[in-house]
């Protein structure tokens, strides 16, 4: 073989070897790139998980918060209303005082008895307040509210300006902190 044989035959080989150098550089390439675009997304995807877990986290606290706030509110009107059924019990002793104390005043022979029974009715009025009762102020002559007042009967007004007002009333209404634990009872004008 000729030297320009041996020329032509080293170029062939030295162009494959390149194509195969071209090829292998460009297999590596693709091997490197896709390791990044599996890291890329591993990224992403871990992101996504911690974007998840974040937002789940934010409405499980919020959520929480809520609960929080809900169950203190509860508490709180539990407090205020706890003794309601003692409040309850106690309000017919409250009308009977009231209406001994109307009784006694009537006779002016029981002078002492009427101090007596009055202490004790204030007192008894001192201690419910104390708790938390409140009469409810009801007077002659105001509009009757479904809402706020029980009526008991309706009887002819007086005159045309008591006309669904109320004329008298019956038994006084109270209230427990804001809570109406009895209504009053009235008569109103039709």
């Amino acid at each position: 073989m000729s030297n320009k044989e041996n020329k032509d035959i080293e170029n062939e080989q030295a162009e494959a070897n390149q194509d195969q150098a071209v090829e292998v550089g460009a297999q590596v390439e693709e091997q490197v790139e896709e390791p990044a675009e599996e890291e890329l997304t591993k990224e992403e995807k871990l992101e996504a998980e911690v974007k998840q877990e974040k937002d789940k986290f934010l409405r499980l606290f919020a959520e929480f918060e809520n609960y929080k706030r809900r169950t203190a509110k509860e508490r709180i009107e539990l407090f205020s209303t706890a003794s309601e059924g003692v409040m309850k019990t106690l309000l017919p002793v409250l009308d009977d005082f009231e209406r001994a104390l109307t009784h006694i005043e009537d006779d002016k022979e029981a002078e002492e008895l009427r101090k007596g029974v009055l202490l004790i009715y204030q007192k008894l009025i001192k201690t419910l307040e104390q708790k938390g009762l409140k009469p409810m102020e009801v007077k002659k002559g105001d509009v009757f509210n479904a809402d706020n007042h029980e009526a008991i009967t309706q009887i002819p007004a007086p005159s045309d300006d008591m006309k669904g007002k109320i004329i008298d009333i019956v038994e006084k209404g109270y209230l427990l902190g804001e809570k109406v634990i009895r209504f009053p009872k009235v008569v109103i004008g039709q």
